[in-house]
């Protein structure tokens, strides 16, 4: 079952610089950049912009115990308009090649149409990151053929083909929801051979453990989903839970933020530190500061050398070759076959 929505002001765990500060005082877990200097890798730095994230706020119709955004439909933050404008104009000028556009549910910002239909207008690869259900929502049905016409390429969350699994992380009822947008999509051509439309799909475990190799997974899912349902996609991204917001307060009540941190540590795997999203990945929130990747602006970490920007200060700036902000959830992204907004990494 979902969290309670209002653990982040009740639980001394709501406060970034507080998950900061617990993640560094593990007993016995070496600092993330400490690990990289005994693999002989240098510090993380920023190479040539390829995506510019948006989070465009934190109002979702859904309240997964795995959120690291703590998102819910009880929460404010929401872009003005004068940022999505920000948004759009800076991309424009830098020529942004991909824009990823998230949440909460990003489909319930009220300007994410427009924002879609001016990026894609300027040929921009637009990505939604999409929990599937908030397409069932009243006032959201149309969506499909929406981001169809737009040519959107969809990310959609679904963390297990067993509906158990999915209603256990996500909340009753979610994975039959799931099941239906996702036949909606694939009418609109997603996931289908040769339409141009892509549809991706993201797991990631339940509890504290890596997942599985990507590939293997995604063959398991394809058969599954196929197989019982008749659905088809493109591609499965497996990601790794981070020790961020909800999933950070689980392992600090079950008593094993230690173990999970020990095993992200253990299986680090200096192969998947080149491909790091943070490497090429703007993340803007919605005051339109700037953070290194979606984990550190989570963590009010602001952007490693730069310090503290907001997007209207950056024209003019170049970030190649910048510091990257580290901490310990690091670990996340480069364990095993590492894991970031595109999967696996090695």
């Amino acid at each position: 079952m979902p969290l309670p929505t209002l653990w982040r002001s009740q639980h001394p765990l709501a406060e970034p610089a507080r998950q900061v500060a617990l993640l560094e005082q593990p007993g016995g877990v070496p600092g993330f950049a400490n690990t990289l200097s005994t693999h002989h890798l240098p510090p993380l730095t920023r190479g040539a912009l390829q995506v510019l994230q948006l989070n465009v706020g934190r109002v979702c119709n859904l309240t997964c115990r795995h959120c690291h955004v703590d998102a819910g439909p009880e929460r404010k933050e929401s872009m003005s308009r004068g940022v999505v404008e920000q948004c759009v104009a800076f991309a424009r000028q830098l020529e942004v090649p991909t824009v990823d556009i998230t949440g909460g549910a990003p489909e319930m910002h009220p300007d994410f149409r427009w924002l879609v239909e001016e990026l894609t207008a300027q040929g921009r690869r637009v990505i939604d990151r999409c929990n599937l259900t908030i397409l069932l929502a009243p006032g959201f049905t149309d969506l499909p053929a929406f981001l169809a016409r737009h040519q959107v390429e969809i990310i959609a969350s679904l963390p297990c083909y067993l509906e158990q699994n999915v209603d256990q992380q996500r909340g009753d009822g979610v994975f039959e929801a799931s099941l239906e947008a996702l036949r909606r999509l694939n009418a609109e051509g997603y996931g289908v051979a040769g339409s141009g439309r892509e549809l991706n799909l993201i797991y990631n475990p339940l509890g504290p453990s890596l997942p599985p190799a990507q590939e293997r997974l995604e063959a398991d899912y394809r058969r599954e989903l196929q197989g019982r349902y008749g659905l088809v996609f493109n591609r499965l991204y497996v990601l790794a839970n981070q020790p961020i917001s909800r999933f950070l307060h689980d392992l600090v009540d079950s008593g094993r933020l230690d173990e999970y941190l020990e095993k992200l540590v253990n299986a680090f795997n200096p192969h998947t530190v080149a491909g790091l999203m943070c490497r090429s990945t703007l993340s803007v929130d919605w005051r339109g500061r700037l953070y290194d990747c979606d984990f550190n602006q989570m963590l009010g970490m602001p952007l490693g050398a730069a310090g503290r920007l907001h997007l209207r200060e950056l024209l003019g700036r170049d970030l190649h070759g910048q510091a990257i902000a580290v901490a310990d959830h690091c670990y996340g992204c480069t364990a095993g076959q590492g894991s970031s907004c595109g999967g696996a990494l090695a």
